[in-house]
């Protein structure tokens, strides 16, 4: 079966969320902590939280990607509970009986936005709320095969930019007279 699990590509998760998911966390999309909760009362933090975030199960902290990772019936078991524990312990829960089908539902949820997607995809979340309550997107991005310039760490995920420092005296491209159709040299 498969889960998501949060994944740290930079340092600008532990920046951006006052609480940051620790990589390698199995996650949820979180979106039941915004319920009832309107915009205009949330940190900027939570709003980024609220925006663009997954919830990783065990540390309740925040992560902007996961990505789709095999899970075996003992890890989803595991989710299921902690999940449960963290409903109990960070929102008042009554009890964990009472946060067990809560946690379960997360849990099929979060597997079910891994169906039919590869091992190794990164899901992104983008969160809207309006008169008729929250709208999520949900966008994929699958790894590519080995580049020149991927890094292993990565994992087919490299950068959009590869920035190479030459030692060469060029004055180099005009880019101001390039973007007005300038012919400034």
């Amino acid at each position: 079966m498969l889960l998501p699990r949060t994944i740290r590509l930079d340092q600008s998760d532990a920046v951006i969320f006052a609480q940051p998911a620790e990589p390698g966390e199995w996650s949820v999309p979180g979106t039941f902590l915004f319920v009832d909760r309107p915009l205009d009362t949330l940190s900027r933090k939570e709003q980024i939280a609220f925006r663009s975030g997954f919830l990783g199960i065990a540390s309740f902290g925040w992560s902007t990607l996961a990505v789709v990772s095999e899970a075996r019936a003992e890890d989803r078991a595991e989710a299921v509970s902690q999940l449960a524990h963290q409903l109990v312990d960070h929102l008042g829960a009554p009890s964990l009986a009472a946060a067990l089908p809560a946690a379960e539902e997360e849990i099929a949820l979060a597997g079910e936005l891994c169906r039919g997607h590869d091992v190794g995809t990164l899901l992104a979340l983008h969160r809207t709320m309006d008169d008729t309550g929250i709208r999520e997107q949900f966008r994929t991005l699958k790894p590519r095969a080995d580049t020149a310039f991927a890094a292993e760490y990565l994992g087919g995920h490299d950068r959009a930019f590869h920035l190479v420092e030459t030692d060469e005296d060029d004055d180099g491209i005009d880019l101001v007279s390039m973007g007005d159709g300038g012919d400034r040299p």
